[in-house]
């Protein structure tokens, strides 16, 4: 079964394809991989007390990748503004 064909499926061959132990590992280790990086994101957010992007993070699911950008882009921005104002 072609993956990336779902669409013209009928609802038995659906409920197959959800079924497959490998659409069941891939949909976990994505929900996994997400998890971790919400988890990441949302410490780093309310520990630099950005309530904007705490509530961002906390609604939107982008499979972790709002989260990674937010991490490594405007988290350390945030902390180096700490550090030269002390």
């Amino acid at each position: 079964m072609n993956y990336f064909q779902i669409s013209n499926l009928s609802d038995a061959q659906l409920i197959a394809f959800l079924r497959d132990p490998r659409t069941i590992t891939i949909l976990l280790v994505l929900s996994i991989w997400a998890l971790i990086w919400k988890g990441i994101a949302l410490w780093k957010a309310s520990k630099n007390g950005s309530k904007p992007w705490f509530i961002a993070l906390l609604i939107l699911n982008t499979l972790g990748i709002l989260e990674i950008i937010y991490i490594f882009y405007f988290s350390k921005k945030k902390e180096q503004n700490q550090v030269t104002q002390q």
